[in-house]
């Protein structure tokens, strides 16, 4: 590393820094109080910032520029243009305009829509956030984007996040102005995204066709040996993924992405990168700039990196914890307890707003990690249930249960740990326990929403989340807006009371993944929605749809534009899996079954021809390789009939369903043969890398 960490973090960044530097100090001020105040932004500004920038990034060798935006595909979309432009005698010049900083105009009806826009209504708009940095990236300027179609509705993820920390800014101020916090003019909500993924071999990867077109395995038997051991988790890192991930930190850090932790996490061959929290903005740009940079980090060093939330069935999944919290602009963290909770009033309201907001609105939670990836993931005992509920821990649960009492709290106090060892260093414990089986847990002064996996776009569940609170603090604004000074105390202790009382049956502190508490969240009245199909109707709920319009996030049209995305994304997700697997049987795994049979066959006759030698053990694996031969022709012949029906269905919500019932349990049923013959099978004949190929690769 020539540069050092100092000097290489955010190198490739047009951050504050550069524009002190580059832009005089009207336009810098101008531009300051449009991102920290969301005011709008005059062209004379935006045409004297795009002459900084684009001179700082053709100083750093980019040649083209980009907007760079988040459309409904899950992925990022870019389109790239040179900065040149001819002067007329045959020569050029580098030259960028304050109009194409602020506006491009890609093609709106190649992206998903949901009906919004005809297949011959093409034109959309890309507008710059100034609120994101721009960021250079092989030899191009990326310039963060929102995506909005011809007529004015948000194509992309990023316009309702912004358009959610807004609507909670708002309501955040109006609360804390109550209880005489009047210097506080916003509040941001803060994301901490921790990365799940899985690194595999490239050459193995070329082999598997459904790695290839699907990002998961649909075929392979477990090996002799996987995590039950235990050793993969914090365990040393192999030399050449610790190669992997120093040069993944230094793409990062040019970045500007505060890349802080690396493991390996529970699966071999799976590990972890987290970074620090930043506004939730930021964060989910700097997070899926994360992901790409993985993928292209991994190439170099002859990886492939898997973000599929299930890429091997019975080994762990990978995940994203959101860590969430709001933070004002003078610095205050709205969810830090300190040292005395039960006395923190601000804490408390903001806490109970929290929770009021997720016991409501917990169906939206869970639809928003909703996926065809994810349902393989969720209450396998790698990942919390897909029961939303709230871990407080034991002291702020004793908090509540005092509030709710009317009683004393006595607060506990620091223990120290007992290590055993006098030559260890003193330290004292937490008071509180962690829980790795709940969904949305409180850990410190934020809360980890571990529902998400790890190829989501975090956005989906901070919109959630950020709207959900924003109208629980609405909700308390408009009770306490006109309480008397002298009364405020009193009318505040009641309503974080009455919240508490009425909201308590989403707080659950014990092990997530009981039957236990599936029948006591049933008897809570508590969600349940298991799968994807089920979880994505609430979007058009009536309490959910004024919710999102209310708050001026959706309007009704970009709903139900979303959840019919949503429903088709996960319609051709299983019809993509069950023809990949259906190609795999036919072309690959059943010929392979049928080559080792006739190697068997033969062997068989040769020894009898021979010396009439006993072949009991060739004969019962023969008719074992057979059966199973017989078998998959049959299960593969159902799948592709059941595919055809639903090739066949034209709603797309009877659609989910029927491939979630029943397209599903046709490649379960297909692999569960295959793999118990697959064990069976010598290495020469099977015809794609196995499991313990690519994850114990050396």
């Amino acid at each position: 590393m020539a540069k050092s960490i100092p000097e290489l973090y955010g190198s490739l960044v047009f951050n504050d820094k550069i524009m002190r530097d580059k832009l005089p100090k009207d336009i810098y001020k101008a531009l300051r109080k449009t991102i920290e105040n969301g005011t709008h932004l005059e062209l004379d500004v935006a045409n004297s910032v795009a002459v900084a920038m684009k001179e700082w990034a053709v100083e750093n060798g980019a040649t083209h520029f980009t907007h760079w935006f988040q459309p409904m595909t899950g992925f990022t979309a870019e389109k790239h243009d040179s900065f040149i432009s001819p002067t007329g005698d045959g020569q050029v010049i580098m030259d960028f305009s304050g109009k194409e900083l602020v506006k491009g105009e890609p093609d709106a009806s190649s992206f998903p829509s949901g009906g919004l826009r005809a297949t011959f209504e093409a034109r959309g708009y890309t507008a710059w956030d100034p609120t994101s940095p721009a960021f250079i990236k092989d030899t191009t300027l990326y310039i963060p984007t929102a995506f909005c179609s011809y007529s004015g509705e948000a194509l992309d993820k990023k316009t309702p996040l912004l358009r959610s920390m807004e609507a909670l800014s708002k309501e955040a101020c109006k609360v804390l102005h109550l209880l005489g916090k009047a210097d506080v003019t916003g509040v941001s909500t803060t994301v901490g995204p921790e990365q799940e993924y899985f690194l595999i071999d490239k050459e193995d990867y070329k082999k598997r066709k459904d790695l290839i077109f699907t990002g998961r395995t649909l075929l392979g038997a477990l090996p002799p040996k996987g995590q039950e051991m235990e050793d993969h988790y914090f365990g040393a890192l192999k030399p050449r993924v610790a190669a992997y991930m120093q040069d993944l930190d230094e793409e990062l850090w040019k970045l500007g992405i505060p890349a802080k932790t690396k493991h390996n996490e529970v699966a071999p061959s799976q590990h972890e990168l987290a970074p620090v929290f930043d506004t939730a903005n930021v964060a989910v740009d700097h997070n899926q700039l994360t992901m790409e940079m993985m993928k292209e980090v991994a190439d170099r060093h002859g990886y492939v990196c898997l973000l599929h939330e299930k890429p091997f069935d019975g080994i762990n999944g990978s995940g994203k914890h959101n860590n969430w919290s709001m933070i004002t602009n003078t610095g205050a963290n709205l969810l830090e307890p300190g040292r005395t909770p039960a006395e923190n009033t601000q804490f408390l309201v903001f806490l109970t707003a929290v929770i009021k907001a997720v016991d409501e609105y917990a169906d939206l939670l869970r639809l928003s990690v909703a996926s065809a990836g994810n349902d393989h993931r969720l209450g396998a005992n790698e990942a919390p249930p897909a029961i939303v509920s709230m871990f407080l821990g034991d002291e702020l649960t004793e908090v509540l249960d005092a509030i709710e009492k009317g009683t004393f709290f006595d607060s506990k106090q620091r223990i120290a740990m007992d290590t055993g060892a006098a030559v260890l260093p003193h330290f004292f414990k937490d008071t509180t326990d962690r829980n790795r089986t709940s969904p949305f847990a409180f850990t410190g002064n934020k809360f980890e929403f571990r529902m998400l996996g790890s190829s989501i776009s975090v956005a989906g569940p901070n919109i959630v989340l950020n709207t959900a609170v924003a109208e629980a603090l609405s909700q308390f604004s408009e009770i306490l807006k006109d309480v008397p000074a002298e009364e405020m105390d009193a009318a505040v202790r009641k309503l974080v009371k009455d919240t508490v009382i009425a909201h308590k049956r989403i707080v659950f502190n014990g092990n997530g993944y009981t039957d236990e508490w599936v029948a006591e969240a049933e008897k809570r009245g508590l969600y349940n929605l298991k799968s994807t199909p089920e979880a994505l109707p609430v979007f058009k709920a009536e309490k959910n749809v004024k919710l999102f319009t209310s708050h001026h996030i959706f309007t009704e049209t970009e709903i139900f534009s979303r959840y019919e995305i949503l429903l088709e994304n996960y319609v051709k997700t299983i019809h993509i899996e069950a023809k990949t697997l259906y190609s795999m049987v036919e072309q690959q795994f059943m010929p392979a079954l049928l080559h080792y049979t006739d190697t068997l066959s033969s062997s068989i006759t040769d020894k009898k021809a021979v010396a009439d030698l006993p072949c009991t053990a060739e004969t019962a694996l023969l008719k074992d390789m057979s059966a199973a031969y017989e078998s998959l022709y049959t299960l593969s012949e159902k799948l592709a009939a059941d595919t055809a029906e639903a090739e066949g269905l034209t709603d797309n919500a009877k659609a989910s369903f029927f491939y979630h019932d029943t397209i599903i349990k046709d490649m379960d049923d297909i692999r569960a043969v295959a793999d118990k013959a697959e064990v069976k099978l010598p290495k020469e004949f099977l015809p794609y890398p196995s499991y313990e190929e690519m994850l114990f690769y050396v």
